[in-house]
């Protein structure tokens, strides 16, 4: 995906130049470089910098990730969003105008015992949420991501990189990862290759022949499952943190580092979370949807999580991990099975609460950003979801097993009301499924209205948050995800519920050839 990659280096290590003098009429001049000894040589010369490849590619890829914040939409998103709102529009003026059939639907169903039961629900329903919404709010203002500790202070670290099928974005990872502005002599690299069948084991070779020993690959004999990489990987390490990253996955230049301090300032903190952003977002409207609603999930749920220190999951994309806490519960990960079957999905979600467990805290690093392919294709997002959702019914009953008891000296109010509205969420599944069903047959019109009239409230949320970060034309995808959400994966929980006994990672293909 990247053929050029390249980045300014804050490592003069790592910097190879070459400096020629040019006469002092050419417009190729530096006004201003740290590397320059004085400012006189500014005065009476004019400098040329050529780069080597490394450099160049450092450069390109940084150039390329912030490019990320810019908005990507073309012609095309924006009728499909120009649509949505259109749609919205209509929506709420037909459903002011159908106010009084509103009404009398009301009263004839407030007449009725099932009538009055399913308003007092809904209305419960919407007073919690509305309640919870208000709860992460507090939390996210309180929020603050920890500040980047100096060299002497960060911890030894091990990366590790599991890789199936990969091609070569694995090759692009480790470049990356090397390329992070933390002290060579503490970094430790790892990457498993389980047993592709494409060419992933001889990218994860060139990037070895790239990086010499500052990378140790291995393979494994065959498949096993990312489970299997990860607990090879813990293993082998030797760093005193474990940060996990996939293998189809770019990192900034700064990333490792902030994802790491808060184990240098926290004795307590076990796990940190990373920010996970979309890298493909320009290949398709559903990475760019994605996108959004993965900064909303991260920048703002996940923030307010961390206020607690109760992030309920940390993401298999970019995640770290205390050692100590690793092998304190790595056999029983290795070995976690659910119905008497081993489980081989959902290992992120399953070691955070294992080190939750522990009484330890697990926080989130806004400013550890990781860039990530995302399906882009419906059927492959929808495989995603499913095995999301399964993993979360899991380690939701798994959670629950300690959640009510006093697992920490701290306050676990928090934890436990954010488990609670997980169950909520599953609790409600078939109801709300069910009661979606009938109005769709018994009233169509006004529940497509009333539908999109509520998402028109509640993605407004996303919206502005979205806005006020990044930019405001992709804002408006909040809404035309929300009504893509509705009408083709609203099945998605129902359906992983009566399911969370299958096994499978369900996306990982043979990737595309160029």
């Amino acid at each position: 995906m990247f053929d050029h990659f390249n980045l300014t280096n804050k490592n003069s290590n790592a910097l190879f130049l070459k400096i020629k003098y040019m006469p002092t009429t050419t417009n190729q001049c530096l006004k201003s470089k740290p590397f320059l000894d004085t400012q006189s040589s500014l005065e009476t010369n004019h400098l040329k910098i050529v780069r080597d490849d490394a450099s160049k590619q450092k450069a390109d890829r940084t150039k390329f990730l912030d490019q990320l914040s810019l908005n990507s939409l073309k012609n095309k998103d924006y009728l499909v969003v120009g649509a949505t709102l259109i749609l919205m529009v209509l929506s709420i003026a037909t459903f002011i105008n159908f106010q009084p059939d509103m009404e009398k639907l009301h009263f004839e169903r407030m007449s009725t015992w099932w009538g009055a039961s399913i308003n007092y629900i809904a209305l419960t329903l919407l007073v919690l949420q509305l309640s919870f919404l208000t709860y992460l709010i507090v939390l996210y203002i309180k929020y603050k991501p920890v500040k980047a500790v100096s060299n002497d202070k960060l911890p030894t670290c091990t990366v590790i990189v599991p890789a199936y099928n990969e091609g070569k974005l694995v090759y692009e990872t480790l470049l990356s990862l090397a390329d992070s502005d933390f002290p060579a002599e503490k970094l430790q690299i790892l990457s498993i290759d389980d047993g592709s069948k494409d060419d992933t084991w001889q990218w994860m070779l060139k990037a070895k022949a790239k990086l010499g020993d500052r990378l140790t690959i291995y393979q494994q004999p065959k498949n096993m499952g990312k489970r299997h990489a990860l607990y090879r990987g813990f293993k082998e390490g030797t760093g005193d943190v474990f940060v996990t990253v996939d293998s189809d996955s770019i990192v900034k230049e700064d990333t490792l580092r902030n994802l790491v301090s808060p184990f240098a300032v926290n004795e307590k903190c076990g796990a940190v979370a990373g920010n996970v952003r979309v890298l493909n977002k320009a290949k398709g409207l559903i990475p760019k949807m994605l996108n959004v609603s993965f900064v909303f999930s991260f920048e703002f749920v996940r923030s307010a999580q961390s206020a607690i220190g109760s992030v309920l999951c940390t993401p298999g994309a970019l995640a770290a991990y205390r050692k100590d806490a690793v092998m304190n519960c790595l056999e029983d990960w290795m070995n976690q099975t659910f119905m008497g079957q081993p489980s081989d999905i959902g290992e992120d979600r399953a070691i955070t609460n294992m080190i939750l467990k522990q009484g330890l805290h697990v926080l989130f690093q806004k400013n550890a950003y990781v860039y990530t392919n995302i399906p882009e294709k419906y059927k492959s997002l929808y495989k995603m979801f499913v095995r999301w959702e399964r993993s979360n019914v899991r380690e939701n009953i798994m959670m629950s097993k300690f959640a009510f008891t006093k697992f920490r000296e701290e306050s676990t109010a928090g934890s436990r009301i954010l488990l609670t509205m997980q169950w909520i969420k599953v609790i409600m599944a078939y109801p709300l499924l069910a009661l979606l069903l009938f109005f769709v047959v018994t009233h169509p019109v006004l529940f497509v209205c009333s539908s999109l009239a509520g998402i028109f409230v509640f993605s407004s949320i996303q919206m502005f948050f979205y806005a006020k970060k990044y930019n405001i034309a992709e804002a408006f995808l909040a809404y035309t995800y929300s009504v893509f959400y509705l009408f083709t994966l609203f099945w998605i929980t129902p359906y992983a519920i009566i399911t969370a006994g299958r096994s499978g990672w369900l996306t990982r293909d043979l990737p595309e050839t160029a």
